[in-house]
């Protein structure tokens, strides 16, 4: 776990600062990248990195944990190098959305990280956006080969953390006679 955390702070330093490193640049079994300068400058959060990368078929890291706007990134020691790599060039790549959003290369608002996750309805359905269909669904190459579908778009995350709906039997169901 130790050398695999390594491993992705390694790939990524030149893409994303690294929290907590020593001052050879070593990590421990954790590799926390801070996102906040990229919501400085392109007003892209930590979210909607974690979002985009359910597009190239990851689960999203601990989000802003220990600290606020990061992503803190935990390998197993099971983990292949071809599944490092293929994590660490999905944040690459969307370290280059955000690079060409800073740039103003990419709109701000409508970009592929501000509407991720895209879902197969998404992608099947009218198309208004200004970067491709391709973009969206595929993009990386590895995807089009083992493409997993989120099921659903974008939420609001606090609406929800909000205003939970238990979809549980009533209390009254767990009554033991």
């Amino acid at each position: 776990a130790i050398l695999n955390a390594n491993y992705i702070a390694s790939r990524l330093k030149s893409a994303y600062p690294i929290l907590y490193s020593s001052k050879g640049g070593r990590v421990a079994h954790e590799c926390i990248l801070d996102t906040r300068v990229m919501k400085d400058r392109a007003g892209v959060t930590v979210d909607d990195i974690a979002k985009r990368l359910m597009d190239f078929g990851f689960h999203a890291p601990t989000l802003s944990f220990p600290v606020a706007g990061t992503l803190m990134i935990e390998p197993t020691e099971s983990e292949s190098l071809a599944e490092l790599e293929r994590f660490c060039q999905a944040m690459i790549e969307i370290r280059e959305e955000i690079r060409a959003i800073e740039e103003g290369r990419m709109d701000a608002q409508n970009n592929p990280l501000k509407h991720a996750p895209h879902t197969a309805a998404v992608v099947a359905g009218e198309w208004d956006r200004p970067y491709s269909r391709e973009q969206a669904a595929f993009p990386a190459p590895w995807v089009r080969e083992r493409k997993f579908w989120p099921y659903v778009s974008r939420i609001d995350n606090v609406y929800g953390d909000r205003h939970l709906v238990c979809a549980c039997l009533p209390m009254e169901a767990y009554a033991q006679e």
